[in-house]
């Protein structure tokens, strides 16, 4: 079996030797060896683990939310849910796509052709516009609200280290710890869940997704169908 060193795992992997020294550090890749020296030794599965924890964090998964995946009863599972939502995203983005490009084409010919523009294009075209700005909106305001939380916490914490001051910090946190309910509560309307064991859909109550470790993208939860807990994959609501 291969051995491959710190260095020899990054460039392979294209990353830094600092991230997968990193990725030790937070427990996420262990070496399977060391040297007489101390140094780190990699086999070919520790190889492949690398490689699935990078493709994880280029399709947004938090290192946390990776390493209770792979440590989870059924990380295979829960891995492929992922994926399957992330490609029908993708799969909808495309399609919504081949429509706008399809309605303008008809808007190009009538115009070419001097012709009236058929009212369901400009229909399709307004739904499509409409849709796109609900969801860059969800994203910009949910992005937003968590700049106007982080930066007074982060302010107040400062102020708490440098001169030794709590009570701003008293004051703004249970504050911060309302609104980011309120936030996740109106997000929680439009999420639902994709249990790993059973591949059922639910929605569990809003007090179960607020108080659970978890991301965007895959929350600890217990399915409201068949009882199972673990990781279960985010998904749109009907």
């Amino acid at each position: 079996m291969s051995k491959y060193t710190t260095g020899e795992m990054a460039k392979i992997c294209n990353i830094t030797v600092r991230t997968v020294q990193f990725y030790d550090t937070k427990g996420i890749l262990y070496p399977s060896d060391l040297t007489e020296g101390g140094r780190r030794l990699y086999t070919d599965d520790d190889l492949t683990k690398l490689r699935l924890i990078c493709t994880l964090k280029a399709i947004g998964l938090s290192l946390d939310l990776i390493k209770g995946i792979l440590e989870s009863e059924a990380p295979g599972k829960v891995l492929s849910l992922l994926l399957d939502e992330q490609c029908k995203r993708l799969s909808n983005e495309i399609i919504e796509r081949k429509k706008q490009l399809d309605a303008i084409e008809i808007i190009k010919e009538s115009i070419r052709d001097k012709a009236v523009i058929p009212v369901n294009s400009i229909i399709d075209i307004e739904r499509m516009m409409e849709k796109s700005k609900r969801v860059r909106w969800k994203f910009r305001r949910t992005l937003l609200i968590g700049l106007l939380l982080g930066i007074p916490t982060t302010g107040a914490v400062a102020i708490w280290i440098i001169k030794g001051m709590w009570i701003p910090f008293a004051i703004w946190f249970p504050i911060s710890q309302i609104l980011g309910m309120l936030l996740v509560r109106h997000n929680w309307k439009d999420e639902a869940f994709i249990c790993a064991e059973c591949n059922a859909v639910f929605k569990p109550p809003f007090k179960k997704v607020m108080f659970t470790s978890g991301t965007t993208k895959a929350r600890w939860l217990q399915c409201t169908i068949c009882g199972h807990k673990g990781y279960c994959v985010e998904t749109i609501a009907d």
